[in-house]
């Protein structure tokens, strides 16, 4: 196993690249969006990946006590504390509202799409299901999971979802639902971008699994067996081009690099302990926003390095 180490530091960036305008707009390269915690709202990463800096918060009528970012940055789907949901449009100008009619949960989870088309909202044991994102969202329905699943993926379609049901993995569509293969407390999955393959870790069983097809042959390899390197998984994905998977441990404090053609592997560490892998277009979020860095992996670099945010700048005293 090859480990490589990248460390890149946020460089100075021209002053024009940094400061949001007075109404709450962006200028300059923006990298993405994070949910700040603590000002209950969203800030923008600004710059590009290995020189960038977290922005001052985008204004906001509600304050915000959740946010899920669509991949493609485009969208949010947040709650308030008083219960409330709303889907934001985002943009380099303030926040957009959305009407999402049918929507009938605030979700203690929201699942994208790999490419942020659709969305799982999840709750007490439900999923329901958004197409049309990000211009035209709405309900396609909504499934009964049984049980809090810890795997949960959608197709780009909205059309499969992926979960953990009963100590199996589970696909669901229209079709109706199939067992997969077994799955023990702690299974994690993922779709590929714009079609039917995906992977599953079974940390405490098989493994990591590709499953090329779903709709189709629904071709099954295991990729890699258990091991440190994939110990403590928080995060599955793959690389937008789907040539490889990424897998986030918390316990290696790593990242591990799956090459689905050649078969190499590599491990790519974090001076961090990875709490999932959010996309953020060709980025992938290992922690959140807080009092440490922010840490992302470059997935779409020619060959993946994990990069650093420096962390927000404390309060000054009164």
């Amino acid at each position: 196993m090859t480990t490589r180490i990248w460390l890149v530091p946020a460089m100075a960036l021209a002053s024009a690249a940094l400061i949001p305008a007075q109404d709450g707009s962006i200028s300059g390269p923006t990298t993405g969006f994070v949910f700040d915690g603590a000002a209950h709202r969203l800030r923008p990463v600004l710059g590009v990946p290995g020189a960038s800096l977290i922005g001052d918060p985008v204004a906001s009528d509600v304050d915000l006590a959740s946010a899920a970012i669509a991949p493609g940055q485009d969208l949010a789907i947040t709650s308030t504390g008083d219960g409330g949901l709303h889907v934001f449009r985002l943009s380099n100008g303030p926040l957009r509202e959305r009407a999402v009619e049918g929507v009938s949960l605030v979700p203690e989870r929201v699942v994208f799409s790999p490419r942020g088309t659709a969305a799982a909202l999840y709750a007490a044991g439900k999923a329901q299901i958004l197409t049309g994102l990000p211009d035209a969202p709405m309900v396609a329905g909504t499934l009964d999971l049984e049980a809090t699943p810890s795997a949960l993926a959608l197709s780009d379609d909205g059309a499969y979802v992926l979960f953990t049901a009963g100590g199996s993995l589970q696909l669901q569509s229209a079709g109706g639902r199939r067992k997969l293969m077994d799955a023990a407390d702690g299974t994690i999955a993922a779709f590929a971008a714009g079609g039917l393959d995906a992977a599953a870790l079974d940390w405490a069983g098989t493994g990591l699994v590709l499953f090329r097809d779903l709709a189709g042959s629904s071709q099954q390899t295991v990729v890699s067996t258990p091991d440190d390197s994939t110990a403590s998984p928080v995060g599955l994905a793959f690389s937008s081009n789907g040539r490889r998977l990424f897998v986030a441990s918390a316990s290696a404090r790593a990242v591990a690099s799956f090459d689905l053609q050649t078969g190499d592997r590599a491990s790519l560490a974090c001076n961090c302990a990875p709490t999932g892998l959010a996309a953020m277009g060709n980025l992938l979020r290992l922690n959140e926003l807080g009092t440490d860095p922010l840490w992302l992996l470059d997935a779409g670099a020619e060959e993946p390095r994990v990069v650093f945010v420096p962390a927000l700048a404390p309060p000054a005293a009164n």
